[in-house]
C-alpha cells in the first residue's frame, strides 16, 4: 500500500475517533410547543381527506426522527398542558385543570345550580422543581420564547425568570389583530414596518427572532430553548397577502368583505388558517436549518444539529372553531379543543436527535407528561431528588424497538398502559385510557359513561377500530365501565384531584342535601382563625381555606390551603402572610360544598365587584411591637452607618435642595393619575409648602463598586387624618435600554399597596417611617423588603417579589402625588444610600 495514502487513511481515522470521543456530553434540547394544532393539521399525519396544509420541515423532521401515532396531550386546554409538561406533574396532582384560574368555588347561580365546579389554581406553584430549573442544575442555559400562560395572566407574575429560565422573549409577535382588517392590514417590505416582510415574503414575528436570538447567543455552551409559538391560536390572521392568495387559490375560494370577521364552510378550508400553519413551518425551518448549517462550537467538524434533540408537539388539539368562524377540522377524530374526545387531545408529536430511531413511526401511547423525564434521560441527568413524575422516560423507546409498549414503565416499574384526563371544569367530565379501551365519564347526573374501543390487534401494529368514537359501548359492557371508572376514580383521589362538588342550596331535589354542614361563626386571633359548624348528618372530610393576597386588585387571585378539622365541630387554619381577605370551604362524605360566609355570584356580578366583596377581612401583616421612636434621631443615626448615602434631606431649609426636580404631572397607570393640588407636602418648614407639587424626583448614579450592595430607601410620611393624600414611589432602572420598574408602589387611606395588592395597613393621622431595601448584583434575590413602623414602635412588614424580574439598580427615584384635590400626604427626613 503506498504509504502516503496509509499516512492519511490513518489519519482520517484517528480524526474520526477523536471527534467520536469528544461528542460534547451534555446535548441540546429544543422544545416546540405549538398553539391549538390540530392531529390532521401536519401533512404527514394525513389520514383522511388529503389536507390543504404545507408543512415540508415538519415532514422532514418527521423523516429524520420518530413519529407518534397515537400521542396525547395533558389536557384539553393549553395553560393546563403547559404547567404539566414544566412541572412533570399531571394537571390534577398540578391543581391546575383549566385556564383562567384563581378563583374560589361558588355556585353559577345560588339556588339553580346543581354543581360547583372545584377551584383549580391560575399558576404554577413556585415550590414546583421546573423543567427549566433541572437543565439549569445541569448547567445548562435555558431560554424560552413565545407564549407563557401558566400565571393568573400571560403577563402576571410568576413569569419564566421565577421558574428557571435565564432568557424570555414574551411577546406575541404575529398573533395580534390586523389593523384595520385581515384583508387589508398586511405587511410590507418598509424596514419600520414591525411586521416587515423577509426575503421570502414571510412576516417579522418577535417570537421567532426571540427563539434563533436564542440559540446563536448560546450554541457555544449546552443550552435548552423551550420555544412556545403563539402560532397557530386565534386571532386567524396572514400578514404575507402573497401567501394568503396562494391558499385562497389552492382552496378554489374568493375572498370577500365578509371574511374579515368570519368563515362559515366547514372542514380544512379556512384560507388563513391554511396559511398560518405554513407559517408556522416556515419559522421552524429557520430553526431547523441553522441548527443543520451551524458548525458547533463545542464539536469541531460537526454542525449543531448533531448533538440536538429536537422534540415537537402542541399544547392541545386543534381548535375546531368558534360560533362566528371555522378554524379547521379534526375529522376523523371527534370534537377538537376544549373536549376530552380524542380531536381535543391528540396531538403530533415528533422526536428528533442523536442516537433516536429514523424514518420510525410509533404506535405506542405517548403524553406531553413524558416530556420531562425524557429530556432529562436523553441528557443524562438524575431524577432530581424527590420528585415525582406522573409521566415515563420515552429514551429506551426512542432508541430501540419504538413499537414495544414494554419498554415505556412508570415510577413504580410497571409497564404504563393507561393514560388520563381530568377536566372537572367547562366540560365537567374525566377520561381514562386502558390498552385500545376509552371511558369518558360526566359529572352531571343526567349524562351515562360513554365507552369506546379505539383499536383492536397487536399493540406493535394495531388496527382502527373507533378512533370517531361514534359507537358507545357502555351498555354491552358495563364489567368493562366498572373496570375503567374505578381506576380513573383511584387515580384521580391519588392524584389529589377534586370533582365537582354538590351545592347544598340547590332548589331542586338533590340526594343527601340536608346532610350538608353549615358554619355559624369564626373567631380571628392574631393570625388564626376558628371556625364553628354544625353537622346535619354528614361528616366533614375537608375543610379549605381560600384565601387571597390582594383582594380588590384587578388581578384578585384566590389560592387555597388545607385546614385542620378539630373536635367539636371547630376547624382551625393559620392565614397565610399578607392575606387580604378569605373563605372558608368545607366538603363533606358526600361531596357537598359549603362555603362561608355565603356566596351569591349573581350579586358579584350585578354589581360587577370582585369576591373579595363577600369574603371575610383579614390583617395585612402580621404586628410587631417595639420600643418608641424619635423620627429625628432614627434619620440622624442612619446618616452615621457605613455605606454610600446618595441623598439625605430633612427639608428643614428655607429653599429646596437644588440637586432635585420637580416635573407637572405623571401618569403611572390607566387608573392613576397626577392631579390636585396641595397632595404631597414637605413638613417641619412651613415655608416649604407648594400650591401644585405632583412629582419629586432624583436621578441616581451608582459607582461600579457599589453594584453589588443593599440598596435602603428610608422616610417618614403622614397621611391628612380629615383629607387623606396618595403617594406613588417609582424606582426605574433604565440600565439595559429597557425602562423597568421594581415595583408599582403606593401609600394610600389603608394600606401601601405592591403592584395593586395592599401589603401593610397604615391610618391617617399617624407619623410613619418607611424603609424600603433591596439586594443588587450578584446578590439580588428578585425581592425587595418594606416596613412601616410608627413612632409607638408598631412595626409592620412585607416581602415582595419585582414587578419586572431584571430590575437591577435604580437610576431615578421618584415621588408623586396622586391625591384628590385638596388632599395632603406629608413627607419628611428623606435617605437614599446603600451599604454592604
Amino acid at each position: 500500500m503506498d504509504k502516503k495514502y496509509f499516512f492519511a487513511v490513518l489519519c482520517a481515522l484517528t480524526l474520526t475517533c477523536w471527534a467520536d470521543q469528544t461528542r460534547p456530553k451534555k446535548p441540546n434540547i429544543v422544545l416546540i410547543l405549538v398553539d391549538d394544532l390540530g392531529w390532521q393539521d401536519v401533512k404527514c399525519y394525513d389520514i383522511g381527506a388529503p389536507s390543504p396544509m404545507e408543512t415540508p420541515n415538519l415532514d422532514a423532521l418527521a423523516k429524520k426522527g420518530v413519529k407518534f401515532w397515537q400521542a396525547y396531550s395533558p389536557a384539553p386546554v393549553c395553560a393546563p398542558s403547559r404547567a404539566a409538561i414544566l412541572s412533570g406533574h399531571h394537571p390534577a396532582r398540578g391543581e391546575m385543570t383549566s385556564v383562567a384560574g384563581g378563583f374560589p368555588p361558588h355556585a353559577g347561580h345560588p339556588t339553580n345550580s346543581a354543581q360547583i365546579q372545584p377551584w383549580y389554581s391560575s399558576r404554577m406553584p413556585l415550590k414546583t422543581f421546573s423543567l427549566a430549573e433541572a437543565m439549569k442544575a445541569q448547567g445548562y442555559r435555558t431560554g424560552h420564547s413565545g407564549k407563557w400562560h401558566i400565571s393568573k395572566n400571560h403577563y402576571a407574575y410568576p413569569q419564566p425568570f421565577h421558574h428557571g429560565f435565564d432568557y424570555s422573549v414574551h411577546k406575541r409577535g404575529v398573533q395580534v389583530p390586523m389593523l384595520p382588517d385581515r384583508l387589508s392590514g398586511f405587511a410590507t417590505n418598509d424596514p419600520k414596518d414591525p411586521y416587515r416582510l423577509d426575503e421570502n415574503g414571510m412576516p417579522f414575528d418577535q417570537p421567532q427572532e426571540g427563539a434563533m436570538t436564542f440559540i446563536k447567543e448560546n450554541q457555544d455552551k449546552p443550552f435548552f430553548l423551550y420555544y412556545a409559538t403563539w402560532l397557530v391560536h386565534s386571532p386567524l390572521v396572514m400578514r404575507s397577502e402573497a401567501l394568503l392568495k396562494k391558499y385562497e387559490k389552492k382552496l378554489g375560494l374568493t375572498l370577500r368583505d365578509e371574511h374579515k370577521k368570519t368563515w362559515s364552510k366547514k372542514g380544512q378550508s379556512n384560507p388563513f388558517y391554511c396559511a398560518m400553519v405554513e407559517q408556522l413551518d416556515y419559522y421552524l425551518g429557520q430553526v431547523f436549518t441553522h441548527l443543520e448549517e451551524t458548525d458547533d462550537p463545542r464539536w469541531p467538524g460537526h454542525k449543531l444539529v448533531e448533538n440536538t434533540y429536537i422534540i415537537f408537539t402542541s399544547d392541545n388539539g386543534g381548535m375546531e372553531g368558534t360560533s362566528s368562524e371555522i378554524y379547521t377540522d379534526n375529522y376523523p377524530l371527534d370534537h377538537g379543543k376544549i373536549s376530552i374526545k380524542e380531536g381535543g387531545v391528540r396531538v403530533p408529536f415528533i422526536i428528533s436527535g442523536p442516537g433516536i430511531s429514523q424514518q420510525a413511526e410509533s404506535q405506542v401511547m405517548v403524553n406531553g407528561l413524558d416530556l420531562y423525564p425524557t429530556i432529562l434521560s436523553l441528557i443524562g441527568a438524575p431524577k432530581p431528588p424527590g420528585k415525582k413524575f406522573d409521566g415515563c422516560d420515552l429514551t429506551p423507546l426512542l432508541k430501540n424497538n419504538v413499537n414495544k409498549a414494554e419498554l415505556i414503565v412508570n415510577s413504580q416499574g410497571k409497564v404504563r398502559d393507561s393514560l388520563l384526563w381530568h377536566f372537572p371544569q367547562s366540560q365537567s367530565a374525566s377520561a381514562i385510557r386502558i390498552g385500545d379501551y376509552k371511558l369518558i365519564r360526566y359529572y352531571n347526573d343526567n349524562k351515562a359513561p360513554e365507552l369506546y374501543r379505539l383499536y383492536q390487534g397487536p399493540k406493535a401494529s394495531p388496527q382502527r377500530r373507533d378512533i370517531e368514537e361514534k359507537i358507545n359501548l357502555a351498555n354491552q359492557m358495563p364489567e368493562k365501565v366498572q373496570e375503567l371508572n374505578t381506576q380513573l376514580a383511584n387515580t384521580i383521589a391519588e392524584m389529589g384531584g377534586r370533582l365537582p362538588y354538590g351545592n347544598p342550596n340547590f332548589s331542586g331535589p338533590l340526594a343527601n342535601k340536608e346532610k350538608a354542614p353549615k358554619v355559624l361563626s369564626h373567631q380571628l386571633i392574631g393570625d388564626q382563625v376558628q371556625f364553628t359548624y354544625q353537622s346535619n348528618g354528614a361528616q366533614v372530610v375537608k375543610a379549605d381555606l381560600m384565601y387571597t393576597p390582594n383582594g380588590g386588585s384587578r388581578d384578585e387571585e384566590w389560592l387555597r390551603l388545607s385546614a385542620k378539622i378539630l373536635d367539636d365541630n371547630k376547624v382551625l387554619v393559620t392565614l397565610p402572610a399578607q392575606t387580604s381577605h378569605y373563605y372558608l370551604n368545607l366538603i363533606d362524605e358526600n361531596n357537598f360544598l359549603a362555603i362561608y360566609p355565603e356566596l351569591d355570584n349573581i350579586q358579584r356580578r350585578k354589581l360587577g365587584s370582585s369576591f373579595s366583596t363577600q369574603a371575610l377581612k383579614a390583617d395585612l401583616a402580621p404586628l410587631k411591637k417595639g420600643p418608641p421612636i424619635n423620627f429625628q434621631d432614627e434619620f440622624t443615626q442612619i446618616k452615621k452607618l457605613k455605606g454610600k448615602v446618595f441623598i439625605s434631606e430633612d427639608f428643614e431649609a428655607a429653599e429646596l435642595p437644588t440637586d432635585l426636580s420637580f416635573t407637572q404631572g405623571l401618569s403611572l397607570s390607566k387608573n392613576d393619575s397626577a392631579s390636585g393640588s396641595q397632595s404631597l407636602q414637605f413638613f417641619e418648614s412651613k415655608e416649604l409648602k407648594q400650591d401644585w407639587m405632583p412629582m419629586l424626583s432624583y436621578g441616581l448614579k451608582i459607582p461600579s463598586m457599589d453594584i453589588n450592595s443593599q440598596f435602603l430607601i428610608s422616610f417618614n410620611f403622614k397621611l391628612d387624618e380629615d383629607k387623606p393624600g396618595k403617594l406613588s414611589l417609582v424606582l426605574r432602572d433604565h440600565s439595559s435600554g429597557e425602562r423597568r420598574i421594581l415595583t408599582e408602589l403606593t401609600l394610600e387611606k389603608g394600606a401601601i399597596k405592591a403592584n395593586g395588592r395592599p401589603v401593610i395597613p397604615i391610618s391617617p393621622g399617624v407619623w410613619y417611617k418607611f424603609d424600603l431595601s433591596f439586594h443588587t448584583g450578584s446578590k439580588n434575590t428578585h425581592f425587595f423588603k418594606l416596613s412601616a413602623t410608627s413612632a409607638n414602635g408598631d412595626s409592620l412588614s412585607a416581602e415582595i417579589p419585582y414587578l419586572q424580574y431584571h430590575f437591577n439598580m435604580p437610576d431615578l427615584i421618584g415621588f408623586v402625588g396622586l391625591g384628590n384635590e385638596g388632599s395632603s400626604i406629608y413627607f419628611d427626613n428623606l435617605i437614599i444610600r446603600t451599604q454592604d
